[in-house]
């Protein structure tokens, strides 16, 4: 068995939600005929299917998560903007930069689109975006060369929380307000360092993708894990929603082998990892990657490996893997986040800690669960935009 390092953060508190009817019907319509990957292995009692369903029906509505520090999460909707407190913000004539830890995939795009949206409406000027490629080093020069241009404004995701903090405390102690994504700098507390973290709900995501998982393999199976080799929140959350729901919901599914990956090629190392997985345990059924940039690496392992039968659930609805389940090939399903709501949530927030007002410390938007059926209308929620040309052309029913 591939090895994994301890755990880096306790899982968060799991709390039972109810949830519109709609996912119900779309994740109903995983067993679909035809002998796709989102077909149902074995013959499996249709009230083990129900259960599952039922189980996903809790899952999307609210959120399962706290945040980084065990905050309890707030709803997008109060981060909201009176049209007075709009023109307050316009009169300011006020600035932002924006640092991302990487921007090389649709959700980063997503996210910065949301914020130059948001920022745009509100009057605020985006001076700058940068994207660190994963490299703490790259992202303190960043946030260094960012404030030689003084935004009142910095939204970030932290590569590191303990190399970046010291550079994300100077800009705060230059007078600029803070608002990250999904991550916090160590040691920085809400509502005197940074002004709020906004996320999706990455513990409800992992929940969401081990369902799905479950589901298709008829809840039986041996199968393979590649998560995020980093102390990271966010990804940790989703490894830990994902595993903990295997194994309290699914005691004859076996995690039979785990590698992490570090990047910053994730792609390259998830397709050598899911490569060894294979080759070590050619009797897996199925296999989980903690986002879509690993998820595609797995792809081309089951590709080159021949194992176009094995099941794949991941996190993120990025391009390639909505396309591998609109052709519903491998991939059966993922839990999404909303990044474009998300950019905009963050770009409400720092212009309401602009005019001075209590913003919550930690806000977060549900999951959305994505298989096969709903592909195509789950990208417009995902995104705010229409499906692109190429996952419509791949869709088959």
């Amino acid at each position: 068995m591939l090895t994994r390092v301890p755990h880096l953060r306790p899982a968060p508190r799991l709390r039972v939600l109810a949830v519109p009817a709609a996912l119900c019907l779309a994740l109903t319509g995983c067993t679909a005929a035809g002998g796709g990957a989102s077909e149902v292995d074995g013959d499996v009692d249709q009230a083990f299917l129900d259960q599952v369903d039922a189980s996903l029906a809790t899952v999307e509505s609210e959120v399962l998560s706290t945040g980084p520090n065990g905050e309890e999460p707030a709803s997008a909707e109060d981060a909201e903007l009176t049209d007075e407190q709009v023109a307050e913000v316009e009169a300011l004539g006020a600035s932002a930069a924006i640092a991302m830890h990487y921007a090389g995939d649709d959700w980063s795009t997503s996210q910065i689109k949301g914020l130059q949206d948001e920022f745009a409406r509100l009057g605020i000027e985006v001076v700058s975006v940068t994207d660190a490629d994963f490299d703490p080093a790259q992202q303190v020069a960043d946030i260094e060369n960012a404030m030689t241009r003084s935004p009142d404004v910095i939204v970030s995701l932290p590569t590191d929380p303990v190399a970046t903090a010291g550079a994300y405390r100077a800009a705060a102690d230059a007078g600029a307000k803070l608002v990250f994504m999904d991550n916090v700098p160590d040691g920085f507390v809400a509502g005197e360092d940074y002004v709020s973290a906004v996320s999706a709900d990455n513990f409800g995501n992992g929940v969401i993708s081990a369902h799905l998982l479950a589901r298709s393999l008829g809840g039986e199976g041996a199968i393979g894990v590649v998560y995020h080799e980093a102390d990271f929140f966010v990804t940790q959350q989703r490894y830990d929603g994902f595993t903990q729901t295997i194994e309290e919901d699914y005691p004859d599914i076996e995690i039979v082998a785990e590698q992490g990956i570090a990047g910053p090629d994730f792609a390259s190392d998830a397709q050598t990892a899911a490569g060894a997985m294979l080759s070590q345990n050619p009797d897996l059924d199925g296999m989980w990657a903690v986002w879509d940039v690993p998820a595609e690496g797995v792809l081309a392992a089951t590709r080159a490996s021949g194992r176009t039968d094995l099941k794949l659930a991941t996190q993120d609805l990025g391009l390639n893997v909505g396309i591998a389940l609109a052709k519903d090939e491998t991939a059966v399903g993922l839990g999404a986040q909303r990044p474009y709501e998300q950019g905009v949530t963050e770009a409400r927030l720092a212009a309401l800690a602009l005019l001075g007002e209590e913003t919550p410390a930690y806000v977060a938007l549900p999951s959305l669960g994505v298989t096969h059926d709903n592909v195509l209308e789950a990208w417009e929620t995902v995104y705010a935009e229409d499906a692109p040309t190429d996952l419509v052309d791949s869709y088959t029913d």
